[in-house]
């Protein structure tokens, strides 16, 4: 009991220290002339603070909906819902993510909870791919983002949903248990069966907080990260790296996973290349960067087995890059 208070505590105070030291980061662009801060700081500074403003919201509604799942949905509600066959489970799971508005920012901590409650790794690993990618909001962005291209957009829906099957297929036959870390616990609180709503309410609020302190610190390293790649990583370089097909492919799909763009909002940035790479190229930007990215990758290995985690990486990226290559000529 004492442990968990002092690394709730350490959470806390950790977290507390970092936003203190935005907060006077940002304090500190206003004063740029007087202090001679570099323009590349001041860049770095305002892509890191982007990224974070853009993805919190999204991290609290997945915590929130995880701690609804911790609260609300039992094991024999997981039990009824999810069919014994493992993978029927897997195209359940990846039909519901599909209708599922989630962001890859938030998508960990459900998942997380899902698994605990009894959703097979595999099943979850699917929900985990389709609720970012192809869910109706993420859908209706690049339909706008290509000039109202229903191309663009069905074929994002379509070969995503079919890489994410394949993916979860891959990773039911190879993995098993919850593959979760050893020195990872889920907070334990006892419910009892007699609560009252606001009893049950505030059980989830805890949960929540829980999920939010033990996720964020992770989406803070993975967006510095991300920052510094954007501002550092020169565009001539790209250009000259991916002049062939598959080099395009492979530079689209890295820069989507270091790049860690929320998936409501990368077909706008995936547009802009448009004129440079082919299609099959940016489909493996728009697939690959909500499926699995900087973020994601720090947040997972947070909470599941590094091997795993690393084997899942190199199942979609190698499913991704193989797909598109194989049908490239006939987008």
């Amino acid at each position: 009991m004492i442990r968990l208070i002092r690394s709730n505590l350490m959470d806390i105070t950790g977290f507390a220290v970092i936003l203190a030291f935005l907060m006077l980061l940002s304090l500190g662009m206003g004063f740029q002339n007087k202090l001679e801060i570099p323009s590349s700081i001041l860049n770095l500074n305002t892509i890191f603070l982007s990224i974070l403003i853009e993805a919190f919201p999204f991290v609290l509604i997945g915590v929130l909906i995880a701690g609804m799942i911790q609260i609300f949905v039992t094991e024999e509600h997981i039990s009824r819902w999810i069919p014994k066959n493992k993978y029927l489970a897997i195209v359940m799971s990846c039909s519901v993510g599909a209708l599922f508005p989630a962001c890859e920012c938030g998508i960990v901590p459900i998942i997380r909870r899902l698994v605990g409650k009894g959703v097979p790794i595999a099943a979850a690993i699917g929900f985990m791919l389709t609720g970012p990618l192809i869910n109706p909001i993420v859908i209706a962005s690049t339909y706008m983002a290509f000039g109202n291209d229903v191309k663009i957009a069905a074929l994002r829906m379509g070969l995503g949903f079919a890489i994410a099957i394949i993916v979860a297929f891959m990773v039911g036959m190879i993995f098993k248990g919850t593959q979760f870390k050893k020195s990872t616990s889920l907070p334990i609180h006892s419910h009892s069966g007699k609560q009252s709503f606001f009893e049950k309410f505030w059980a989830m609020l805890q949960h929540s907080i829980d999920e939010f302190f033990d996720m964020a610190k992770y989406l803070i390293i993975g967006a510095f990260l991300a920052a510094l790649v954007q501002t550092y990583m020169p565009a001539k370089t790209l250009l000259e790296i991916g002049s062939g097909a598959a080099s395009s492919l492979a530079v689209m799909m890295g820069l989507a996973f270091f790049l860690s763009l929320c998936s409501e909002a990368d077909a706008f940035i995936g547009a802009s290349f448009s004129s440079i790479f082919p299609s099959t190229s940016i489909l493996g930007f728009l697939i690959f960067g909500p499926m699995i990215d900087l973020k994601n990758t720090l947040i997972m290995m947070s909470v599941f087995r590094f091997k795993f985690v690393m084997t899942v990486l190199a199942l979609v990226a190698g499913t991704v890059f193989t797909i598109l290559m194989l049908f490239g000529g006939m987008l």
